[in-house]
């Protein structure tokens, strides 16, 4: 029986992992890789204590940050997935896509979420080489340059007042007349002089060589195809919850987010917690991400010690 299981291998279940363990917590780390999204990224600008660093990097520091803990205390299982998670009498049970059995007293998700992904011609071959799902990570990059974001949602919009901040250009594309964001927000955007936007529009191929050069959209009223000269493109269509093992346990919101107490990221369930992209937190970034996770550990540790 662990103390502790936690499921995912991205900030938060890295950041819980290493705490877990300094607490000398018997803990079991189960994830299909240690990361997270924003891993894949050429450069990381907004991790606190690094100036920039390459996604693979990061991944490597969150492995030997691990490494230095496992042993006694922390069980890593890489390249495992939790299929389903329940309650039992003595407290919780995973059971993982090989079919083995884990014991814990108390759970920590923390399994993310996956982008939903642009899929139009030329999208998973300019991925990273121009197109990117995060503005927070790669928006800098694209400083003077003219760019397009794909979505109407409060994220879209976000990304582009932060695109806005260093782009030549921003323009944003949306398949619908009305938008879902904020309308403060939309107004803010809308006023700045380098922001465009095509409503009643879809994105229909990604154009590049080694790196993107346009995108090509078409009109939902006409049908007329136009090609946009951007080198960067910043795509905000949503996210999917990793949550579908625990739909049966824990309370989920209308997207399929854990629903948590922000105080202490405590779900629905006595002795079960959540963090990060999984869950129902009005900001996703790495940094909000671990920081849950360790505040979910100091109360974690407190119920297991107290009340397990």
């Amino acid at each position: 029986m662990n103390d502790l299981l936690i499921i995912g291998g991205g900030p938060a279940g890295v950041a819980a992992g290493v705490y877990a363990s300094r607490k000398f917590l018997k803990t079991a780390l189960v994830a299909e890789e240690i990361g997270g999204q924003s891993t894949v990224s050429e450069g990381i600008q907004n991790w606190v204590g690094t100036v920039n660093i390459p996604g693979t990097e990061l991944i490597t520091a969150f492995k030997a940050h691990l490494d230095a803990y496992k042993g006694d205390n922390l069980t890593i299982l890489e390249g495992k997935r939790v299929e389903t998670l329940e309650k039992t009498d003595g407290g919780f049970k995973a059971v993982l896509k090989s079919g083995e059995e884990i014991m814990s007293k108390a759970v920590l998700i923390a399994s993310g979420a996956a982008r939903r992904r642009l899929t139009v011609p030329g999208a998973d071959t300019f991925e990273h080489k121009g197109l990117t799902y995060c503005a927070s990570c790669d928006g800098p990059l694209f400083g003077g340059m003219d760019v397009a974001v794909v979505g109407g949602g409060n994220a879209g919009f976000e990304s582009a007042l932060q695109l806005l901040a260093y782009c030549k250009s921003v323009t944003l594309i949306h398949k619908y007349d009305t938008f879902k964001a904020d309308e403060i927000t939309v107004q803010k955007a809308l006023a700045h002089p380098n922001m465009k936007v095509m409503t009643l529009s879809t994105p229909t191929e990604v154009l590049g060589d080694t790196f993107v050069n346009g995108l090509k959209v078409k009109s939902l009223q006409t049908g007329e195809e136009t090609t946009l000269a951007v080198t960067g493109i910043f795509v905000e269509i949503g996210v999917v919850p990793n949550t579908s093992f625990a739909k049966d346990l824990v309370t989920l919101d209308a997207i399929g987010r854990v629903v948590t107490d922000p105080k202490n990221q405590h779900t629905s369930v006595e002795g079960v917690w959540a963090a990060g992209d999984c869950t129902d937190e009005l900001y996703h970034q790495n940094n909000i991400a671990a920081g849950d996770a360790v505040k979910a550990l100091e109360d974690v540790y407190i119920w297991v010690k107290t009340k397990a």
